[in-house]
C-alpha cells in the first residue's frame, strides 16, 4: 500500500506492506530509532509516539490503520513543548535506563500539549500508561512540572 504522513514535520510517500507496525516503520524503514521496543502489545508505553494529536503506543498499529494525511511526532522530533521536556530531563535526572524515557517524554509532551496546567493527579493519569520499573516517578514529575513553568 502507498502511505503519505508527516512525521516530526516532514512528508514521507512510501510503498509499505498492509501489515506493517508503524514502530517498525520508524525505526526500520526511516531509521527513527528513539522510539522503543518494549512489550509488542501495546502495554508498557515505551513505543508510544503522538499520532494526530494523541499519543498511542506505536507496536500496535498497522501503517493500514493510519489515516491519509496524518501526522506523527517522536522522539527526535522538533517540537517545543518536546524538546523542553528533554531539556527538563536531563536537568532533573529523570531518565534511569533509558528503556521506557522516550515514552514517558512522547506522554508528558502530549499532556502538556493538551494541559498546560496539569496538577499532580492529571500529571499521574497522563503518564499511566508508560510503565518505569526502575525507581519511582518522582524526578519524572518534578521535570515535568518545571516545564510547565516555562509554557
Amino acid at each position: 500500500m502507498n502511505i503519505e504522513i508527516t512525521i516530526n514535520g516532514k512528508l514521507i510517500k512510501r510503498e509499505v506492506p498492509v501489515n506493517r507496525r508503524l514502530l517498525d516503520f520508524l525505526r526500520d524503514d526511516l531509521g527513527l530509532k528513539g522510539t522503543k521496543y518494549g512489550c509488542d502489545q501495546g502495554e508498557c508505553g515505551a513505543c508510544s509516539i503522538i499520532l494526530n494529536d494523541k499519543i498511542v503506543t506505536s507496536c500496535i498499529i498497522l501503517m493500514a490503520q493510519i489515516p491519509p494525511d496524518s501526522t506523527v511526532l517522536t522522539i527526535e522530533g522538533k517540537d517545543q513543548i518536546l524538546q523542553l521536556i528533554q531539556e527538563k530531563f536531563k536537568e532533573f535526572g529523570a531518565a534511569q535506563c533509558g528503556a521506557c524515557t522516550p515514552g514517558v517524554i512522547m506522554a508528558a509532551t502530549s499532556l502538556l500539549h493538551l494541559n498546560p496546567k496539569a496538577n499532580q493527579e492529571e500529571i499521574e493519569e497522563g503518564l499511566c500508561g508508560v510503565l518505569c520499573r526502575c525507581t519511582g516517578y518522582t524526578k519524572i514529575y518534578d521535570a515535568i512540572k518545571e516545564a510547565q513553568k516555562q509554557l
